[in-house]
């Protein structure tokens, strides 16, 4: 008879899986009795009163297993067949000092039942306990039978030492390996934390405190930086409920397997995305999304994180989101891209199936520099939206590069992008496409931030690949792409400003310089070469003394053929969805957001009022008017001076997106919520393509809050 010992965060999922493989490659023979893990002391019988340290532990193993030794009763039918073999039992003392059967592991089904019934006439015993309180502890014990008593075990384990004297000493790798009381590591780790604006106004305020010497625009952020100035450990431990089962921890507070050791640490977590609703503009009778993803992360050493989801997901949304995606939908068959996850096969004939990979490893050698290498999306901004890089496109593969000293904050990423058109596509394969950001973070003074950004997308051409000439990460993008040709590339370059009111009033702004006249603008003419767009924004934090109340607005002015190329495959997007605002160009809009939380209570408010010039794309007018990206900004274009936001088909738009729940779990950001979407698009003119629309959209679900979603379009 043996057992092992566990600590009460280790993982039992796991183990209730592959029990029978976990005890049998973890014993060494039948007659050894070890623990797996240490802890501060353990659970203590009467008979071991006034004991300590090893002693206690020895009396602990005995009094166990001569207990299951004098009351096991071996069914009659086994005895007269002299059978031999063992029973594993996983078991816990809980918290009262209770014994509790959570697994058993026989060959016949009455030798199941009987260890169940030998450990529920255990006695109670005062519990484990870990600096000083009293906790859970698990262990699982391998029944001999026939039974054996302890000192009988011990008689036979002194016999077999003499008789068999080792050649050499036996190997102890595995039996050495320390486990540690798992202490939410993530927390202090270089990981990312997913980006979600419900989730990151959280510490929003925290981030953002006048004085503080952090870059809050380029993210998403890492949970080291964020621990600086707002404690998540801390914050989660506030959150934790009081249960005391196995199956409570797990849903409520913890991830379902961790595990930590020396110098590394793993989790692995379920993620769940599970949407029912109703909209008014839909045939069918419900809308739905069903995500199931699988999330592993973890860390080596100090400087080294990982982490990879892969997701699997159906769905099917309001009809003008479905719409919206079949708008996008690429070469090769496949009927839509689900904005900002990617291509959407058909599932069932009304509805969508869209998998999806997002993963990162980070190295960060020193406090100046950390590398990371992707599958994702970035965001540059302080505000809902951005204008120099968003998260509203598909992932894709990316490295970054951090470099962060005194008061700056120099961001180089480095992308392989996706144009998916028919136009482009040979061979069943879609044309690549590249993409290089550099953002360089001032922090001028306690109040004021400045930012300095600068983009290049290119092309394959001529088997140029990914031209070093635009890898410098400390170049000027312009006079490479002279250098290299006229058309080599689309630059953009941009600014960025934030300037700290007080802690609890903030501005923000930004800059996009796609391309610009200085003569044009001069003569006043509104010139199609003055291509730019700005963001005005401010955020109340704690507003109205309310704690963790957060108001924002923001307005967002983008110019017609902003992100348009003259040659569309090196326009400013990616899988047919702009890389900068969702939108594209040719538009100015609103948002007003509420952002409240209380404990595990949250409740969201958006309200977007905008107006976008769209084309009629009619065979009596198939003018470009600068709103689609994916059109040359050469061709088909109706003016060349008097241009303006709003020009061809002027279309108002109103969306209320209001969300309120619960957070279920915070290690994993599982959220039970309810939603309403109001939306009204009113086109001057109706076509085929644009028509007056006004769409109610209601959904329940839970969700793993781990990426946004973005409905407002």
């Amino acid at each position: 008879m043996k057992i092992k010992f566990y600590t009460v965060k280790n993982f039992l999922s796991f183990i209730l899986i592959l029990s029978s493989l976990v005890a049998l490659s973890q014993e060494r023979n039948n007659s050894s009795v070890k623990p797996g893990f240490a802890t501060e002391q353990f659970p203590v019988f009467p008979n071991c009163e006034n004991l300590q340290s090893k002693k206690l532990e020895n009396c602990f193993y005995k009094e166990v297993q001569d207990f299951v030794y004098h009351n096991f009763q071996i069914p009659e039918n086994l005895k007269q067949t002299n059978y031999q073999g063992e029973v594993k039992v996983l078991f816990e003392v809980d918290v009262n000092g209770e014994f509790k059967v959570i697994y058993v592991n026989a060959e016949n089904e009455a030798l199941s039942e009987e260890a169940k019934r030998v450990f529920g006439t255990f006695p109670k015993i005062k519990p484990s306990s870990y600096s000083g309180k009293p906790t859970y502890s698990k262990y699982t014990i391998s029944i001999a039978i026939p039974l054996k008593s302890a000192d009988q075990i011990e008689a036979e384990a002194l016999a077999a030492a003499e008789i068999e004297k080792p050649l050499e000493k036996p190997m102890t790798e595995l039996d050495s390996i320390v486990y540690k009381k798992y202490n939410n590591p993530e927390f202090e780790s270089h990981l990312n934390i997913p980006f979600s604006h419900s989730y990151y106004a959280q510490f929003d305020g925290a981030m953002n405190q006048v004085g503080s010497n952090n870059h809050t625009a380029s993210k998403p952020y890492t949970y080291a930086e964020v621990s600086k100035y707002y404690n998540l450990k801390a914050v989660n431990e506030s959150l934790q409920k009081n249960v005391s089962t196995w199956l409570g921890r797990k849903f409520w507070n913890q991830n379902l397997v961790q595990i930590q050791g020396e110098d590394y640490w793993i989790a692995l977590n379920p993620i769940l995305d599970l949407q029912m609703g109703k909209a008014s503009d839909l045939d069918a009778s419900y809308t739905f999304v069903n995500t199931r993803a699988l999330n592993f992360r973890g860390g080596l050493g100090k400087q080294i994180n990982f982490t990879t989801t892969v997701f699997e997901s159906q769905g099917r949304f309001a009809g003008y989101y479905n719409d919206y995606a079949e708008s996008l939908k690429p070469s090769g068959g496949n009927p839509a891209i689900i904005p900002g996850m990617g291509i959407g096969k058909r599932f069932k004939s009304d509805a969508y199936d869209f998998p999806l990979a997002e993963a990162n490893i980070t190295f960060a050698p020193s406090k100046i520099f950390d590398f990371q290498l992707g599958y994702g999306r970035n965001f540059i901004g302080d505000g809902y939206r951005s204008l120099l890089e968003s998260d509203g496109a598909s992932p894709y593969p990316y490295f970054k590069i951090n470099t962060t000293f005194w008061k700056i904050k120099y961001t180089n990423t480095y992308m392989w992008l996706k144009d998916v058109r028919p136009d482009v596509t040979v061979e069943k394969t879609y044309a690549s496409k590249y993409m290089a950001n550099h953002y360089l973070s001032w922090n001028v003074s306690n109040k004021l931030n400045f930012g300095f950004f600068e983009s290049v997308v290119w092309t394959d051409t001529n088997n140029r690949g990914f031209d070093v000439n635009f890898v410098n990460p400390i170049i000027f993008y312009r006079s490479v792409e002279f250098a290299s040709s006229s058309r080599s590339g689309n630059a953009l370059l941009g600014m960025t400003a934030k300037y700290k009111w007080n802690n609890d009033v903030n501005f923000y702004a930004q800059f996009l310089l796609d391309e610009f006249s200085v003569s044009d603008m001069g003569a006043g003419e509104q010139s199609w070469k003055n291509k730019f767009g700005y963001q005005l924004g401010a955020k109340y934090f704690n507003a109205f003394k309310v704690k963790d109340l957060l108001l924002q607005l923001e307005y967002n002015h983008v110019r017609p053929y902003v992100y348009e190329h003259s040659a569309v495959i090196t326009n400013y997007g990616h899988n047919n969805q702009s890389i900068g605002h969702q939108w594209g160009g040719n538009f100015e809009e609103l948002v007003a957001i509420g952002r409240y939380h209380k404990g595990r209570i949250f409740g969201d408010a958006k309200f977007t009022m905008g107006t976008r010039g769209l084309d009629f794309d009619t065979a009596g007018n198939s003018f470009n008017y600068g709103g689609n990206i994916y059109k040359s900004y050469d061709e088909k274009r109706p003016y060349d001076t008097g241009v303006k936001v709003g020009q061809g088909n002027k279309t108002s738009i109103f969306i209320a997106d209001i969300q309120g729940g619960y957070l279920i779990n915070p290690m994993t950001n599982l959220k039970l919520f309810g939603s309403f979407i109001y939306r009204n698009f009113d086109p001057t003119q109706e076509t085929a393509t644009t028509f007056k629309q006004s769409t109610t959209w209601f959904t329940i679900g839970l969700r793993s809050d781990v990426f946004n979603w973005y409905f407002d379009y």
